[in-house]
């Protein structure tokens, strides 16, 4: 998975944009799949195509349109789940978001040249880092559960291992890349979108425990789910793109 990744990013934009269609499609089928019981339907497809066209329109540069199509797209869930009569209509809107937003906000950071490439990569590999860390300082130090109610293995001594990690490879990536961001910045940065991803993996948990599923499906053997990969580099890559639009992407900045 990791191979495919780095691949996805390091061959360039358009191999980028596919892999991250790749990912929606099957986010949205295993979300709508989850919270229909099994059932897909026209709700279902319109969950995989939205985002789908959300991609296409952010990777031509149309990210206002994109985050329009979302927007329309979980309104039209949303009446068809009503007008077919599903429990919980509401989760088929909520699915739209959960993959539109993300995908659109990865799109939009990649860009179409090498700065937004070192950036992605930069990402990804924190996210990674925040995994490993929080599984390993779990392991080794135990400790206080982080949400019993909601995932019985996480603990706080993890997040702690989480955050390190991430902000250890932050200052890696300065060293690594003349034209990174300055260190201390890069790990405060990896530190908070530690967090972010941890509450993403959290919440993404929580939704499965909700309808009963251990994981999100069985597309990776071993490791369930696209959801269950990519739960915390969603969350991490929405957080970064709204902090970069806010500051016009004068502070974290590949030069």
């Amino acid at each position: 998975m990791a191979a495919i990744a780095g691949a996805g990013i390091l061959l360039g934009d358009v191999a980028f944009a596919f892999l991250v269609a790749f990912c929606a499609a099957a986010m949205a089928s295993e979300w709508t799949r989850l919270s229909s019981a099994g059932r897909f339907g026209p709700p279902g497809w319109l969950a995989v195509v939205v985002p789908l066209a959300c991609v296409a329109l952010a990777h031509l540069d149309r990210t206002v349109a994109a985050l329009a199509l979302a927007g329309a797209g979980a309104v039209v869930a949303l009446g068809m789940a009503r007008a077919m009569e599903r429990p919980a209509p509401a989760w088929a809107a909520a699915g739209v978001l959960y993959v539109a937003l993300p995908v659109v906000a990865l799109v939009w950071l990649r860009g179409h040249d090498a700065s937004g490439e070192r950036m992605i990569l930069w990402l990804v590999l924190a996210v990674a880092a925040s995994d490993t860390g929080a599984f390993f300082a779990g392991r080794l130090i135990g400790g206080p559960l982080l949400a019993p109610r909601i995932s019985p293995k996480k603990t706080w001594a993890g997040l702690g291992g989480a955050v390190a990690a991430s902000a250890c490879v932050g200052i890696a990536v300065s060293a690594l890349d003349g034209l990174a961001p300055p260190a201390a910045l890069l790990a405060l940065a990896g530190a908070v979108l530690a967090v972010v991803a941890q509450a993403g993996d959290l919440a993404e948990s929580a939704f499965k425990r909700h309808f009963g599923a251990k994981d999100a499906s069985a597309l990776i053997p071993g490791h369930g789910g696209m959801m269950d990969r990519v739960d915390g580099l969603v969350a991490a890559a929405a957080c970064l793109a709204v902090f970069q639009w806010a500051s016009a992407g004068t502070v974290l900045s590949w030069r």
